[in-house]
């Protein structure tokens, strides 16, 4: 099983000129588990906005960065779990370690950098999903860092596994395309100079655990990682609101409410809701028990209250929001044992991942033996959906949940789990028309 984790914690200085949008932010980062302090190894900031990347390493934990007033970051903190100390940290710059490939996804080619602790012989291996070995050989290498160059051959996912001294370390390595009749290639480029907290390094350890933050800086603040899932919410264990309480969950720097919102009147599924002051909701079938089981199921403005801003209020509790296109993102990169945060796989439309929709879902509750491993308590529920005519379909084979983001004047995106799939849809396609009737999940205020 992964488990991954990413902290975030930033401290943001603004420079102004006059008719100029550029800003300089002053970034630093810690990281929690729970409540205790723990050693925060690397943080990659990725600007959505922008299309760039800078990571940086202990013991560097602070970072100036030049961005665009209104830029997207996304903030991933990998940590390898240990508590801040002398001993643990240097028993952490001794270990063999392998760095994720740059860039990945790969289009030609792309490095892979390993430190190796002390002389001795190295074995490399690349496979392919179904486990064929694509590549091997051994290399004796020196104490150090050392580089290779990756071709990606025929296929579009490949593992590349390293053993030193009985230890193993792993990297999973995406292609950009299919390559038909290629053949991987790994070539050894040499030693690496420099110390790996050198800022503006494009490598991290995949050794590490990791833990993802969203944000648009344009003030200080002061943000740390949560390395902590499958747990209450420290200090939040439930929430209650409009009569109900909820049970929350943490999934690294996410507290989640762990059930569908279930809030509001009851109305028929024949009638569209309206702007009336009211909170309304579906219940399948037109049952009330049914919203007591899956939570109920809401149009997207009715979710929204009538705003189009995402990341707002809406129907949830105080202090909490509707989740974001990239919120879930995050969240799905938490849950997936191949794909981490901020894998571009995150952002392709349909059906992706390997088991993430597996991993979401509960272990009981779905037909045809469609159930999950729940692996970190987010506990989804197939509680399909209304559709426009007013009916509703596919109750205990498939989960739908609205985004806070729009794609269009009349449609928004929205994810879904289906009871055959190991994976997770994302999806802005015509079932995404606001009208539609899908469940809510709510996620805690930073």
């Amino acid at each position: 099983m992964k488990i991954k984790i990413l902290l975030f914690l930033m401290a943001l200085t603004l420079t102004f000129s006059v008719n100029s949008q550029n800003i300089t932010v002053n970034l630093s980062f810690n990281a929690v588990n729970n409540t205790a302090a723990t050693r925060l190894d690397s943080v990659k900031i990725v600007n959505l906005t922008q299309d760039t990347e800078t990571v940086i390493y202990y013991p560097d934990t602070a970072l100036a960065l030049g961005i665009t007033t209104g830029d997207t970051l996304l903030y991933v903190g990998y940590s390898k779990g240990f508590a801040v100390g002398i001993h643990e940290m240097d028993q952490v710059k001794k270990q063999f370690q392998v760095y994720q490939n740059y860039p990945n996804p790969v289009k030609d080619q792309s490095v892979i950098s390993m430190f190796v602790p002390g002389k001795g012989l190295v074995s490399l291996l690349i496979t392919d999903i179904s486990g064929r070995t694509l590549f091997s050989s051994a290399r004796q290498l020196e104490e150090g860092t050392h580089s290779f160059r990756f071709t990606p051959g025929d296929g579009r996912l490949f593992f590349l596994s390293a053993t030193w001294n009985g230890i193993d370390q792993r990297v999973k390595i995406l292609a950009g395309e299919t390559r038909v009749g290629n053949r991987c290639t790994l070539e050894y480029a040499g030693t690496v100079n420099g110390n790996q907290s050198i800022k503006s390094s494009t490598q991290v350890s995949t050794a590490s655990l990791e833990s993802g933050i969203i944000d648009a800086p344009i003030t200080n603040k002061n943000y740390t990682f949560q390395f902590a899932a499958n747990i209450p919410c420290p200090g939040t264990p439930s929430v209650t609101y409009e009569g109900q309480t909820y049970n929350t969950v943490q999934i690294f720097s996410q507290c989640w409410i762990k059930e569908n919102l279930n809030v509001g009147t009851m109305i028929q599924g024949m009638q569209n809701m309206a702007n009336n002051g009211i909170i309304e909701k579906y219940c399948y079938n037109n049952q009330p028990d049914s919203c007591t089981k899956y939570g109920g199921l809401y149009q997207w403005d009715e979710m929204m209250q009538y705003v189009t801003q995402q990341g707002v209020q809406g129907i949830c509790p105080p202090g909490w929001h509707l989740p974001t296109d990239e919120d879930w993102k995050i969240m799905e990169g938490a849950m997936d044992s191949q794909y981490g945060m901020g894998a571009n796989i995150w952002d392709y439309s349909g059906l992706r991942g390997f088991d993430v929709g597996k991993n979401l879902k509960t272990t009981s509750g779905w037909k045809n033996n469609g159930n999950g491993t729940d692996l970190l308590g987010f506990s989804a529920l197939p509680g399909s959906y209304r559709i426009l005519s007013g009916t509703f379909d596919l109750t205990g084979y498939e989960g739908v949940w609205w985004m806070s983001t729009a794609s269009a004047i009349n449609y928004a995106w929205y994810r879904n789990l289906w009871f055959s799939s190991p994976k997770a849809g994302r999806f802005n396609d015509s079932y995404s028309f606001k009208d539609y009737g899908f469940s809510v999940r709510c996620l805690k205020d930073d």
